[in-house]
């Protein structure tokens, strides 16, 4: 039987207090509903059918482009009223085949694993649902059972007893289900309800009265079940997740200082035998290759690291690339459009921005290298300025092999520096210079006698 998943991705989510619709707030870079959308897909789905509705245009516009390939398997739906997670349900339901098993997601619930959703859907029963024991069940719904601990129904906790709240089982709202049968369920709902909503809740209750088969999973990892409401539930979203990826992380080989202290917000592969301190930001794509040390405080987004680089404290690096045994920081930046040759090393308060450094050349301190062209074993000394910007328009340096720049100079671009040239300090370069020569501007040094200095009066 083939699968067809239903993601309900239409609730403003009020009690985030946001204009943004609730499903495209992130955890670990990733709009909630993105994280759904990309676990959905590990099941192969026939299609994924998505309702929205607050911010329905803002949603599919914003998803659409963050989950790229996938939005071709996507089938969006869209829910006028918000009438209740039964009648959220019935807007997709049309557009999925009869003879399909259909899986229900929430747009807000991003950490559910594929495993947990696939084990469900081999079940045979005629409708089957994830069950948890969270340590607070506070506005969730609970499981009623009869006295064989078979399932009998759902009680929305707004319409549950005293005694029913005391009830530890919730129900997570996930289930899998015969697409005839759901049709079937769904048209007998009512709204007859302390919220005045159609429930698809009571499809449990449904199946029972016609003695259709109903079959219930325990969550182990009741965390990774949670639906996001609210701001502090985004945080502690966040934290589950980011201690889910550090743990898989660590099982792949890589030393992390402080799990605890680690942030991932997007994909990252690591080769074998890296190190990463505590308070490391990763962000987008990062490919990292083996024997690299990242130390503490660094943000690095968008940047391939060959092997056995160190990064250096309190550094940044953005859609940058490294080749092998480079040394950054610390206290260096690292801008768009970099290319670091094997062996290159930017040292501290260094700033870099869309240049290429060739193989063992250097910028140890205080200098700003951008729109640069350099080669190999190049020497950039300390407050070196590559003047790339003239208030309209970016122009380029270009530095030949073996050239040594000396400290608190100013190449005015667009200039060309030949191999092994020589700048002196403090100059201020405007015109090429040819290989091999000194290049000076800076006037003769006169020493005033019977100078006094100023007295205050």
């Amino acid at each position: 039987m083939s699968l067809e998943i239903i993601i309900l991705a239409a609730g403003q989510g009020t009690r985030m207090r946001s204009s943004i619709p609730k499903v495209l707030h992130q955890i670990g870079g990733k709009s909630m509903l993105q994280h759904v959308i990309e676990t959905a897909q590990k099941l192969d789905p026939v299609k994924i059918h998505i309702v929205t509705g607050y911010g329905s245009d803002e949603v599919r516009e914003k998803t659409t482009k963050s989950v790229g390939d996938l939005s071709k398997n996507i089938r969006w739906s869209f829910q006028e009223e918000q009438l209740g997670t039964g009648h959220a349900v019935a807007q997709a339901l049309p557009g999925v085949s009869n003879d399909a098993t259909c899986l229900i997601l929430y747009g807000d619930s991003p950490l559910v694993d594929a495993e947990t959703l696939a084990g469900l859907c081999r079940s045979t029963a005629s409708l089957s649902l994830i069950t948890t024991k969270p340590e607070c069940t506070d506005g969730l719904g609970r499981i009623i059972r009869d006295t064989q601990d078979r399932i009998r129904g759902i009680v929305e906790e707004k319409d549950a007893t005293a005694e029913q709240k005391l009830i530890p089982e919730i129900n997570t709202g996930i289930m899998a289900c015969k697409a005839d049968l759901l049709d079937r369920w769904l048209s007998g709902l009512n709204n007859h309800n302390n919220q005045g909503e159609y429930y698809l809740t009571d499809i449990v209750a449904a199946a029972v009265s016609d003695k259709e088969s109903v079959h219930t999973e325990t969550a182990t990892e009741p965390e990774r079940m949670m639906g996001v409401n609210s701001c502090a539930e985004l945080a502690l979203a966040e934290r589950v997740y980011q201690k889910i990826v550090a743990q898989r992380l660590m099982r792949e080989g890589l030393t992390i200082r402080d799990p605890a202290r680690l942030d991932v917000r997007g994909d990252v592969l690591f080769g074998p035998d890296c190190v990463v301190d505590v308070n490391v930001i990763l962000e987008g794509n990062i490919n990292v290759g083996k024997n690299v040390v990242i130390g503490p405080n660094c943000v690095i987004r968008d940047s391939v690291i060959g092997d056995h680089c160190q990064v250096h404290a309190n550094s940044v690096l953005d859609n940058a690339t490294l080749g092998e045994a480079c040394e950054v920081g610390p206290f260096a930046r690292i801008r768009p459009e970099t290319t670091l040759a094997d062996q290159v090393k930017i040292g501290n308060f260094v700033e870099v921005k869309k240049s290429s450094l060739g193989v063992g050349s250097k910028a140890n301190h205080l200098a700003y290298v951008g729109d640069s062209s350099i080669g190999h074993d190049v020497n950039i000394g300390a407050g070196v300025i590559t003047c790339n910007y003239d208030g309209a328009n970016k122009s380029q340096t270009v530095i030949g092999d073996h050239v040594f720049v000396g400290s608190d100079v100013q190449l005015i671009a667009p200039v060309e520096i030949g191999d092994g040239a020589t700048i002196g300090a403090g100059s201020t370069i405007t015109r090429n210079v040819e290989p091999g020569k000194l290049a000076l501007s800076r006037p003769k040094q006169k020493t005033i006698d019977n100078w006094r200095r100023p007295l205050k009066k």
